[in-house]
């Protein structure tokens, strides 16, 4: 194999589209890495475990190869051959020093999970490091990454003369050039209107969509910002039958507006556009055209500046050409009220929140029977003394997994992100959404609320086949924490907690409590609600993405086993 990659020219490459049938959820991205189509990539990823799966499909019956590369030539690339041959399967992970045959490397740090010669086609499927620890193999990142690949149609593997290429695509921020032959779009944006000089401003606008002749599916959002400084977040919501008329007002300031609460679409500040898997999108025309929709926006004003004129919104991209399944939007995590149970002491440097939704509780929301629902993608959203959002899934009392992790949140940097592999939530599992806050810059207690300043705990989870839910959210029970803390009553409560000195003790005493006691969880969709209470399940600490301890773990472990043989030298001596 003298090489993959090194005489390359340039390549007019197209995106591979599969049928939605046949969409692996463990493997939700594909992309054709060459025009004739004969070269398949299908890849998931799973950030917490530090692993990414890599499916290749090639058009031949002889050896494959495949690799990542520093520049798109082969001096330098990580490469795996494989096929299956006379005497069984094979595979070797290489590392490629110039225009020869790639040597292998010392360490195999890829692992074949299959390979399988079937009507033609090679289908070889491998894992790998996201990190790559070791420094002969080159890290995934979330910047696009040169992909190489080289096949023949023997079994011999030398060189591969045209059967070559390389490929650019961004494997953990992916976002696919769909094309759709009847894509349109339509745009929900707020018309002229003029910024309040207020620090923080909620605007909300209900109106109707275009008119549609028939069902379409929504594949692509993408936020539509004309002043970038203003615009914090937005979120587009369907309203219920009972709101029938248009209107514009500052958001939460009437009953009928407040009824629009099943979320479609959010965006938040420094994301961008967003793609859904091509097997499920947003319907969009299929309750006829009558259904109305809010679109809030929460201006952050900072600067308190008068007379700016914003026009921004949200732009969908839309088919007819349905896919397999409907997508919706769970809100989870803490409800958004102010006051009792939601009160952030100053002085913290790492202070928990919990929200919990129990998906036990779906069936007295739901006219039709419960799904279990594939989530693949999540916003995470706190307000700006959020530091961390973690969100626990958790089955039969135990934690199976993290649906969504951000352990360096950023007030100013929230995208919706998918999950890189789509997580199956039954019916019955519960969801914790655990938020950590920095409050050590603060002389006064940080209340949850809308404003900027006072904090919020939620993740949006996208997810399919579409259920009739809105929110799943919960709330500390007020009466226990007041009991708890000692007072008689809200108004006791309230100044108890302004004169309190908050000290570390005080605040860990504080945090203990507000875990402890049990949280309200309410499930609705707008018209039917379901209120009971749980208590806060124990989430497992993040697991490291590290394929190697850190120098200061191997460190303090080195002088732990010199302490010991010391201890025994002086027992034995």
């Amino acid at each position: 194999m003298m090489a993959l990659s090194a005489l390359l020219m340039p390549l007019v490459l197209c995106l591979g589209r599969t049928s939605g049938a046949d969409v692996n959820p463990a493997l939700p991205f594909s992309e054709y890495l060459d025009s004739s189509a004969n070269v398949l990539l299908r890849w998931g990823f799973d950030m917490l475990k530090d692993t990414i799966t890599f499916e290749v499909t090639v058009n031949t019956t002889g050896w494959v190869g495949f690799g990542f590369s520093p520049n798109g030539g082969m001096a330098g690339s990580d490469i795996v051959i494989g096929g299956v041959g006379p005497g069984g399967i094979y595979f070797t992970d290489r590392k490629a020093a110039g225009n020869v045959m790639p040597a292998l490397a010392q360490k195999q740090d890829s692992k074949v999970l299959s390979l399988t010669e079937v009507n033609g086609q090679t289908v070889m499927k491998f894992q790998r490091s996201i990190k790559a620890c070791d420094e002969n193999v080159l890290p995934i990142t979330e910047v696009p990454v040169k992909l190489i690949y080289a096949y023949d149609y023997t079994d011999d593997i030398a060189y591969h003369k045209t059967l070559r290429g390389t490929k650019e695509v961004n494997l953990l921020n992916y976002m696919p050039r769909t094309s759709v032959p009847d894509s349109k779009y339509f745009d929900m944006t707020m018309t002229n209107f003029t910024v309040p000089a207020l620090n923080t401003y909620y605007h909300c606008k209900i109106m109707s969509l275009p008119v549609f002749d028939r069902k379409h599916h929504i594949y692509r959002i993408e936020p539509v910002i004309q002043n970038q400084d203003l615009v914090h977040h937005l979120l587009l919501y369907r309203c219920p039958p009972s709101v029938t008329n248009s209107s514009e007002e500052q958001c939460y300031s009437k009953v009928k507006q407040s009824e629009c609460i099943q979320a479609v679409a959010v965006w938040g500040v420094g994301g961008g556009a967003f793609e859904l898997p091509e097997l499920a999108g947003l319907p969009v025309g299929e309750d006829g055209n009558g259904t109305l929709y809010r679109l809030e926006v929460h201006y952050n004003n900072q600067y308190k500046t008068a007379d700016r004129v914003d026009n921004s919104g949200l732009r969908f991209y839309y088919t007819a050409q349905l896919r397999q399944f409907d997508a919706a939007v769970l809100q989870t995590g803490l409800l958004v009220t102010d006051g009792i149970g939601y009160a952030i002491p100053p002085n913290a440097t790492a202070f928990l929140t919990y929200g919990l939704c129990n998906t036990s509780y779906f069936p007295g929301v739901l006219s039709q029977s419960p799904k279990d629902i594939q989530v693949f993608a999540a916003l995470l959203h706190t307000h700006l003394a959020g530091r961390k959002v973690r969100v626990g899934h958790f089955r039969d009392g135990e934690q199976i997994d993290f649906l969504g992790l951000n352990e360096h949140y950023n007030f100013e940097f929230q995208q919706v992100t998918n999950l890189g592999k789509t997580k199956t939530v039954k019916q019955g599992d519960s969801l914790l959404v655990e938020c950590t806050y920095d409050t050590s810059n603060r002389t006064g207690l940080t209340w949850g609320g809308l404003g900027s300043n006072n904090e919020m705990c939620l993740a949006f989870l996208y997810y399919y086949p579409a259920l009739d839910l809105s929110i799943c959210n919960s709330i500390p029970d007020g009466k226990m924490l007041m009991t708890e803390m000692g007072a008689a009553n809200a108004t006791d409560w309230v100044n108890m907690m302004k004169a309190k000195v908050w000290d570390n003790k005080s605040v860990l005493e504080y945090q203990q409590t507000l875990k402890r006691i049990q949280q309200y969880i309410i499930v609705g969709n707008g018209t039917y609600n379901v209120l009971d209470t749980a208590n806060v399940p124990e989430l497992k600490l993040s697991p490291s993405n590290s394929c190697l301890r850190s120098r200061a773990e191997i460190q303090s472990s080195a002088t732990e086993i010199l302490l010991l043989g010391l201890t025994i030298s002086l027992i034995l001596s």
